[in-house]
């Protein structure tokens, strides 16, 4: 299994040896990334990603995504829809045998998780 935490997402690189080659593993990461930013927060004009919301990624060896995500609050009205937005789009995903998305509230989402791209989005940079 392959980790991609917030410090290695960044870097593109994976945190365990895989047996997914390192060029795909590379284009998987890449790729899962460009997904998550397609989906956003309806009431925020930036990307979950840009948004520090997806705590952390993990590509198993068969190719499986899980994702930990949290939201900006825990009573945000799309709660109940934006782990599915997310399985969606990164099931779209070229090598991707399936999606599991676990919403998390630990450690709580701060505005400081957020690129500058997302602050200056939202008008805070």
């Amino acid at each position: 299994m392959s980790e991609v935490s917030e410090d290695n997402v960044a870097a593109n690189q994976p945190a365990i040896e895989s047996a997914i080659p390192a060029e795909e593993l590379a284009r998987l990461t890449d790729d899962i990334i460009s997904a998550l930013k397609t989906v956003y927060d309806p009431e925020i004009p930036a990307d979950i990603y840009e948004l520090g919301l997806i705590y952390k990624i993990d590509i198993e060896d068969n190719r499986e995504v899980k994702i930990d995500m949290t939201l900006t609050a825990p009573g945000c009205p799309v709660a109940g829809e934006m782990p599915g937005w997310v399985e969606n789009a990164v099931g779209t995903v070229e090598g991707v045998s399936g999606v599991e998305v676990a919403m998390v509230f630990d450690p709580p989402w701060t505005p400081d998780r957020m690129s500058e791209e997302a602050q200056v989005a939202c008008g805070w940079y």
